[in-house]
This record gives structure tokens, C-alpha cells and sequence, in this order.
């Protein structure tokens, strides 16, 4: 709900509004987990659902059979990557996205900064279902998860700065120099 405060704006916005601001975080959700299923797929993997609880909250996860350690990696990151994706789109073409009436938008850029934010934190503290995206990273690229946390959190909180400054140059290629070095641990991953 924070993020409807802060994203929408001001003064309080109409229901319309919310409705649309919340199908765009529900697209976001969709996009992550279509990522997964695509990642799957392109391998030749197929996927399958299993739910899993974080705490006292049920939730599935997308979930494939065994894989080398690169395409575990691939498939883990996929749905970070489809956010990446969408918001780098939504940034280069809105890049004063602050100021316009798009809440569909507004809702998509900030399932990407919560979502990251959250994998991020979860990360960290190592906490949450074995199924966890930021573990499958972490396990096959062979580095700690806290790690791999903030890897995932740095592009969410530079897309949130690009959101709020957008004329300023450095934060756009940081945030897509970020992207990008979250896919290059691929490689580290094949080795």
C-alpha cells in the first residue's frame, strides 16, 4: 500500500486509479512468473507447480526437473530478468514517469521495487522456501544468497531513483549496468 502512496499522485487518488495501479502490479507478478515458464521451456525443461509457505502464507512456486548449474541459474533469475526488462521499457519510454497520470505503469515499476526489495531482504536473512529464486541463484552461481540479494535489490532501488530523479544520466546506466552484471553471472554459474 506504501507504494500506491507514493507512486500515485497526489492528491489522493480515485479508485479507477487503484484498480488500475494494482492490475499493473498483478501484469508485473505474471511477467515474473511467465519468465520462469519461458526459461523452462527454452530449455526444454518442463515446468511444473508446487505450492509452498513463506510463514503462515501459501504460495506456489514454478518448479522444474533437475538442471545444470547455468540453466538453474537462468531459470532461477528469469523472472528478476523479466522485471528488469519491463521497467528498463517503462523508464526509457516514460522517463518522467513521476509526473504522468499512468497508474497501470506506476503499478508494474513498483511490483518490480517491492518484489526485488522483498527476494532481497528474504535473501539476506536466508529465510523462506528452499524453492526461493534468490537460492537457486546463489546455489548454482556458487556465491552466498546475501549476496545474490543485493544483487537483486540494486537495479529495483536504482529504477526507484531513476523514478524520482529522471534527469539524471548516471542513475540510468547504473541501474542498466546493474542489470546487466546480474546476467553475467551465467558465466560464472557454467564454470
Amino acid at each position: 500500500m506504501l507504494a500506491a502512496v507514493v507512486l500515485l499522485p497526489r492528491p489522493a487518488f480515485a479508485q479507477e486509479d487503484a484498480a488500475w495501479f494494482l492490475l499493473g502490479a498483478g501484469i508485473e507478478f505474471g511477467l515474473h512468473e511467465a519468465g520462469h515458464v519461458a526459461a523452462d521451456l527454452a530449455f526444454g525443461v518442463p515446468p511444473g507447480v508446487q505450492t509452498v509457505t513463506f510463514g503462515p502464507f501459501p504460495f506456489f512456486a514454478i518448479t522444474h526437473d533437475p538442471v545444470s548449474p547455468a540453466r538453474e541459474f537462468t531459470i532461477s533469475s528469469a523472472g528478476f530478468w523479466s522485471q528488469f526488462l519491463t521497467s528498463e521499457i517503462i523508464l526509457t519510454r516514460h522517463p518522467d514517469l513521476r509526473r504522468e497520470h499512468a497508474p497501470l505503469l506506476k503499478g508494474m515499476l513498483a511490483f518490480h521495487v517491492l518484489a526485488s526489495a522483498g527476494y532481497g531482504i528474504a535473501a539476506a536473512a536466508q529465510a523462506g522456501p528452499a524453492e526461493r529464486d534468490t537460492r537457486g541463484m546463489a546455489v548454482s552461481a556458487r556465491i552466498r544468497e546475501p549476496v545474490v540479494g543485493a544483487i537483486v535489490i540494486a537495479p529495483a532501488a536504482l529504477d526507484a531513483l531513476r523514478y524520482y530523479f529522471p534527469e539524471r544520466a548516471w542513475l540510468r546506466w547504473a541501474s542498466r549496468a546493474a542489470k546487466a552484471g546480474s546476467v553475467l553471472l551465467v558465466v560464472r554459474a557454467a564454470q
